[in-house]
């Protein structure tokens, strides 16, 4: 594996470590650091702010419904400017989240996340999360 990919993935593993820390100016600051202002989020958000900012509102609004919030990396892929995250996420609901006032219920999620990087910085995301799972382990779906 070439020395960028290395790199790569240990900018995306502090990215999923400071998501971890509970800590909102540590995920602010690492963001900054490591994330192009310009950031292209594929995912579909349902926020109007864009580039950095959108991953920290994002961020944010679940570290505020999750308090405890934990990203475990399960698998790694690099190739080229791209790495692959499957991860294990888990938390407990404390604060309102899509509507829902707080239930205490703990989630576990899993998700999928692809980052591209450009000039060392992340570029662009692609995240695939189960969404479904929180909503039935929330109880607003049927489980």
């Amino acid at each position: 594996m070439s020395a960028i990919a290395e790199a790569n993935k240990a900018t995306l593993r502090r990215f999923h470590d400071a998501v971890s820390s509970g800590d909102a100016e540590f995920i602010a600051r690492t963001i900054d650091e490591i994330v192009d202002p310009g950031v292209l989020i594929r995912t579909p958000l349902p926020i109007r702010t864009e580039g950095v900012e959108a991953l920290k509102e994002v961020l944010l609004t679940l570290h505020s419904a999750f308090p405890d919030l934990r990203v475990e990396v399960e698998d790694v892929i690099a190739e080229g400017d791209k790495v692959v995250t499957r991860n294990t996420c888990t938390g407990t609901h404390l604060g309102e989240y899509m509507g829902l006032a707080p239930t205490g219920r703990s989630v576990t999620y899993k998700e999928i996340l692809i980052a591209r990087f450009a000039g060392g910085r992340l570029a662009e995301t692609w995240a695939v999360v189960d969404v479904a799972a929180q909503m039935r382990q929330l109880g607003m779906l049927p489980g």
